[in-house]
């Protein structure tokens, strides 16, 4: 019982925050990051997307490139907003539980600032039945622009999993979980510790504000993120945008399809949108990471103004 006054979750702690206001900083700036990043995001997968023609055939890298920017091109604003909303619903949906595990078995086994390793896995195993419903109705909005013109609606989607007892909103779960884990391990701690490490090293002889230093670590860090959850990523496309009444694709099966795709068009066809894919890690991990440190920085000065922390 002697504890609990020092584990209270509205308690400010050393670092001039409560467990609350760094739970609430971390959705501030996965938020902020949602939204400057959707366009990308949109584009991205039609990319991906388009690597089959009509007929389920593999087409070159390049021809589905071609085809994404001719939708993009055609519905620039409908595109670049499609996803949104479930996106910013994610934001809740998605992020709760996975920030609450993170932050929740950092508390628990004494992390003082940053989260480390054995939070990041236990956070990215644990919350993925979570996230993978918003993103199966992210990716089934955006799956057939190229015949409509134009987003599927929300409620069609639920309606047609809802036949199925709500099953097709949990396809590519397992993809998810290890996209989620890599994602959580290079995102959430190595960028933060490399980014400490260029503000010692480069920003203190060159004055670089915190949000260059955050844009470098995040470029030194993407390449390698997008290299290992490009194919992930990509097992999840393939699963996620079949039609929900029609055959389920499962992982097998999807994994076929990545090494047929690889085959023809040799490491081409396994990373397919893997440029696009490292320009969106880029600015996603840099507007996250400084989305939360304004967040962060907001709650501190608040807690300060108000007497409740004393730097």
């Amino acid at each position: 019982m002697g504890l609990l006054p020092d584990n209270d979750y509205f308690v400010i702690k050393k670092g001039g925050l409560s467990q609350f206001q760094t739970f609430v900083a971390y959705l501030g700036g996965s938020a902020f990051q949602t939204v400057v990043d959707n366009p990308v995001t949109a584009y991205r997968q039609l990319v991906q997307q388009y690597a089959k023609d009509s007929d389920g055939k593999a087409v070159d890298p390049k021809v589905a490139r071609q085809e994404a920017q001719a939708v993009f091109i055609k519905n620039p604003v409908a595109v670049s907003l499609s996803g949104l909303i479930p996106r910013l619903i994610g934001v809740g949906i998605k992020r709760v539980p996975k920030f609450g595990i993170l932050l929740g078995i950092s508390f628990f086994i004494g992390e003082d600032g940053d989260v480390g390793f054995v939070a990041a896995t236990g956070a990215s195993i644990l919350s993925a039945p979570f996230i993978n419903p918003v993103r199966m109705i992210e990716k089934q909005q955006r799956a057939f622009f190229k015949q409509t013109g134009v987003e599927k609606p929300i409620m069609e989607i639920l309606r047609e999993s809802a036949a199925k007892n709500f099953i097709p909103l949990f396809r590519g779960t397992v993809p998810l979980m290890g996209h989620s884990l890599a994602s959580a391990l290079l995102g959430l701690v190595g960028q933060p510790r490399l980014e400490k490490y260029v503000q010692d090293e480069v920003g203190k002889h060159t004055q670089l504000p915190r949000v260059v230093t955050g844009l470098i670590a995040s470029s030194v860090v993407s390449p390698i993120y997008v290299f290992v959850t490009n194919p992930l990523s990509r097992l999840e496309v393939i699963m996620q945008t079949s039609r929900i009444d029609g055959k389920p694709i499962g992982v097998i099966e999807a994994c076929k399809e990545m090494v047929n795709d690889s085959k023809q068009f040799g490491l081409r066809g396994a990373f397919r949108g893997q440029g696009i894919g490292i320009a969106k890690a880029i600015l996603s991990l840099t507007m996250f990471h400084q989305g939360r440190i304004w967040c962060t920085e907001a709650f501190r000065q608040y807690n300060i103004t108000n007497g409740s922390f004393v730097p």
